[in-house]
């Protein structure tokens, strides 16, 4: 079910039409408010390329954030080789161990 919510940003108020909560959308309505603020606070530019400026700094932040993500999934990846290596490797050990016990126990009979 769709949420309806009136956002302001930069004195405008715009309408919301979307499957998440309310309280998300006026925080994503914030946020870009507040970069947009920025951006108008930061240079001397009219609303028009202040938007586009935002656009393109939070594209920015995701592509960034996307790198980063990627990158903590390949290292997490690796992890998960090593310790299915690690695991392998240690019931490698304890079968050694078991045959090593098994001997040991023939030996003293």
């Amino acid at each position: 079910m769709a949420n309806r919510v009136v956002v302001t940003i930069c004195g405008e108020e715009y309408t919301f039409v979307a499957e998440e909560s309310a309280s998300y959308m006026q925080k994503v309505g914030g946020y870009v408010g507040d970069k947009m603020e920025e951006v108008l606070s930061s240079a001397k530019v009219g609303r028009t390329d202040a938007a586009v400026l935002t656009a393109v700094n939070i594209a920015d932040e995701l592509f960034k954030a996307q790198v980063s993500a990627e990158q903590l999934r390949a290292q997490i990846k690796g992890y998960l080789d090593e310790a299915g290596k690690a695991q392998a490797e240690a019931s490698e050990l304890r079968r050694e161990v078991f045959r090593l016990q098994q001997r040991l126990n023939q030996q003293s009979k």
